[in-house]
């Protein structure tokens, strides 16, 4: 989700981090009120900034989500799926998209067009 979706949907965030709370999810961090906000990694050379909707720990491992909502802005949304998942392999961190019925065609578009294709959904 890019920052100005946030105001947005901060409800299907808030969701989004109670059900991952019940799945055994430690350490949660995500860029509202009450959590830490996760790290930010800023491109070189200019001010644009990536953060992570939500990252969280389990059995020792950092899991990395990001919310998955139709929006206008989908090259910036697609730069920054394509970078978390090029981190996440560096790392050995697992990344994942949460989406929720009526984005799932939108989604699966997106990740074909930017050949993600086995990337798993977390559908709420």
């Amino acid at each position: 989700m890019t920052f100005k979706d946030k105001e947005q949907h901060l409800d299907f965030l808030e969701n989004s981090i109670t059900y991952l709370q019940n799945l055994g999810y430690k350490n949660i961090k995500a860029d509202i009120e009450g959590f830490e906000t996760p790290k930010s990694y800023v491109k070189k050379g200019s001010n644009i900034s990536i953060t992570p909707d939500i990252v969280a720990e389990k059995e020792g491992r950092k899991h990395i989500f990001d919310i998955s909502l139709k929006t206008p802005r989908t090259n910036l949304l697609k730069s920054k799926w394509l970078f978390l998942n090029a981190f996440s392999i560096l790392k050995s961190h697992s990344f994942k998209l949460i989406t929720t019925r009526g984005h799932y065609k939108f989604t699966n578009e997106m990740l074909n067009d930017i050949n993600l294709t086995d990337q798993k959904l977390i559908k709420l």
